[in-house]
């Protein structure tokens, strides 16, 4: 694990720190940097995930001008030599301290919701169980870039909830529709839901693909191999072309990790 932010997106990390900065003067707690950048490398097309921390509810119009301001520091994956693609998550730190299921979430920004910041739009805090996955991951593996290390901000996440956050992600795909367009995240999410519900821990995408490859039988593995190439950038992406086999994957997946949790 890094314990510093790597220097090839120093420059883009000052940036979004500045306008977040700036933006939530008076009631940020901290921003922590997590994800590939600090576990496992950045890969061609990774996000820099940020969790930001604040201390209060944000009235809509500062949502606003952090989302409009973050835009102009982030770009879509493959799109710019400058900029990476921001994910970031604000979290206020009394909605999940002292601990509670599902925590809520106060916004997000992401490259997904470019289009819909063009036209407005901004979403409303909302019940997140995958804030659950997400404070585990950053209590475990983060580079405080502002305020307090998140070992000491967050408490440590119940593994009841933890595993409850697991299951309800996985229940989130049910059929073409829920990963079509998306075929090679979801294998790869799903990959690491089985490695976590198993081992307790959370691991890079590949890194969680290989340890599911070493226990997957044989016909299921195509999808997985050409998942984990192509987010290493070896292989073009064709499962949006591997319908059946990516569907029988999926749920495969599913029923195992619905099996592990049950025996929790």
């Amino acid at each position: 694990m890094r314990t510093s932010p790597p220097v090839e997106i120093a420059r883009q990390l000052s940036s979004a720190c500045e306008v977040i900065e700036r933006n939530l003067a008076g009631t940020l707690q901290a921003i922590h940097l997590f994800g590939s950048a600090v576990d496992g490398g950045l890969k061609l097309y990774s996000d820099i995930d940020l969790l930001v921390t604040i201390n209060g509810p944000l009235a809509e119009s500062v949502q606003r001008s952090l989302m409009m301001d973050l835009l102009s520091v982030s770009a879509w994956p493959g799109t710019s030599e400058a900029y990476r693609a921001l994910e970031v998550t604000v979290i206020v730190r009394e909605e999940v301290v002292p601990w509670r299921y599902p925590p809520m979430r106060e916004f997000q920004f992401g490259e997904w919701l470019r289009e819909q910041l063009g036209t407005g739009i901004i979403q409303s805090a909302i019940p997140d169980h995958d804030l659950a996955i997400l404070l585990t991951t950053v209590r475990q593996r983060s580079v405080c870039l502002v305020g307090t290390p998140a070992s000491e901000l967050f408490d440590p996440v119940p593994k009841e909830s933890f595993v409850k956050a697991l299951s309800d992600t996985t229940a989130q795909w049910n059929e073409e529709s829920d990963w079509q367009g998306d075929e090679r995240n979801v294998v790869l999410a799903l990959a690491r839901i089985w490695f976590s519900i198993s081992t307790g821990e959370i691991a890079p995408k590949d890194v969680a693909a290989s340890w599911v490859l070493e226990r997957l039988p044989h016909e299921y593995r195509a999808v997985l191999m050409v998942a984990q190439a192509a987010y290493l950038g070896t292989v073009r992406d064709d499962l949006a072309g591997r319908t059946k086999q990516v569907a029988s994957f999926v749920c495969y997946a599913k029923a195992m990790i619905e099996r592990i949790c049950a025996s929790y």
